[in-house]
């Protein structure tokens, strides 16, 4: 009897599991099949839909007979010139579109693009606990090794920099405003990170999505004097302009930087579908009222979500950005207990905040992303 055939698996998903909630959405569909009526507060997806100037810039672009072939690897020139654009308004910095900025499918994408292209077996990397799950799983995929820094609610959610060893280090991944903690760095928090990195010769990378929700100040790390010639950033339209499904994102860094990630990314895609990219310059045209309707949407769920997290126990801290509430349980209360006998017993979904690691093992995250109905619902279900 011939056996089965069964390849073996590459060993850089050694240490690499499924992202959480891959399976945890299976999980919460099979409970759904059951019959049982579940609501999930757990992912940061936007519910509400783009302004109507993007989606019909979409649909006029898409019924041209010349959009849809390949584009090039650096993005449609409008796109850069857009993202430039924007840059200069919202954040006064200056980014030539020709050589500062790179269009990606998304800002995912560009952490491992960024991963694979600086990375060598053994390059230690600088990651966020708690912080984005893909932070470590990208710099695992690319041979590197995470090397944690611990970020607490008694140190504000900023690194505590001279805890840290900086020799072998390669590079660091921060994220502000944060994800999951919601912490807004200020101006001066970010000067001691790049004089940090600058210091110890450390490639610095800002993951930025989250700037424009619940955010009255928005700031870029290449705000920061000098910080261009050792950092990158990160943006997205996903979460500030309800496009998430539509992956579109941007590496900004100096000419070198986006010379050097373009080498890698050539190889990994054939460019992206040139109506999304002339729909996302017109997103990142609007102007302030879209912004400030978004988030008027945001803070009256804002209000809500707490009285949640107030009926549940759970502590949550003022001033928080992004789409997202985190909150302290109870001392002795596990997440992930706690997480599914509310799963199992309520119907609702919230994510257990030790999948964002070891430092989030007290907390809990509920999405905003649910309208004020769905969340009115939720705290009454609670309050039971």
């Amino acid at each position: 009897m011939i056996e089965p055939f069964t390849p073996i698996l590459s060993s850089r998903l050694d240490g690499v599991g499924e992202y959480y909630f891959s399976s945890k959405l299976r999980e919460i569909e099979q409970l759904r099949k059951q019959g049982r009526d579940i609501i999930s507060l757990g992912i940061g997806s936007p519910d509400m839909p783009p302004h109507p100037s993007v989606t019909n810039r979409l649909a006029v672009e898409s019924a041209k007979a010349t959009t849809h072939g390949y584009q090039s690897y650096k993005g449609a020139a409008e796109l850069r010139e857009a993202f430039s654009a924007w840059y200069k308004r919202m954040f006064g910095v200056e980014l030539n579109p020709a050589t500062d900025i790179m269009p990606l499918i998304g800002s995912k994408e560009g952490i491992m693009h960024i991963c694979m292209t600086y990375l060598n077996a053994g390059d230690k990397v600088l990651v966020p606990n708690p912080g984005y799950p893909t932070y470590t799983s990208a710099v695992t995929l690319a041979g590197g090794v995470a090397t944690p820094y611990d970020l607490n609610q008694s140190n504000g959610y900023l690194p505590m920099l001279e805890d840290i060893d900086p020799s072998g280090l390669k590079m660091m991944i921060i994220n502000y405003p944060h994800m999951p903690t919601g912490t807004v760095a200020s101006k001066v928090a970010l000067e001691k990170i790049v004089d940090f990195c600058r210091s110890n010769n450390i490639l610095l990378l800002n993951d930025n999505p989250y700037g424009f929700i619940r955010n009255s100040e928005p700031v870029s790390l290449l705000q920061i004097s000098g910080a261009k010639d050792i950092a990158m950033e990160l943006n997205s339209l996903s979460k500030s302009h309800n496009m998430a499904g539509w992956r579109v994102g941007m590496l900004a860094a100096s000419e070198r930087r986006i010379t050097e990630v373009l080498r890698f990314k050539s190889n990994m895609d054939s460019g992206m579908f040139l109506p999304l990219q002339l729909a996302a310059a017109t997103a990142l045209g609007l102007g302030a009222e879209w912004y400030e309707s978004l988030n008027s949407v945001y803070y009256r769920r804002e209000k809500i979500g707490k009285a949640i997290f107030d009926a549940l126990g759970i502590e949550c801290a003022p001033n928080q950005a992004g789409l997202f509430l985190w909150g302290r349980l109870p001392e002795g209360v596990d997440c992930y207990e706690f997480c599914d006998k509310l799963l199992y017993e309520k119907g609702v979904f919230l994510t257990p905040g030790a999948v964002f690691g070891s430092n989030g093992k007290r907390y809990m995250r509920l999405s905003l992303c649910a309208s004020e109905e769905v969340l009115i619902s939720v705290l009454k279900i609670v309050k039971q």
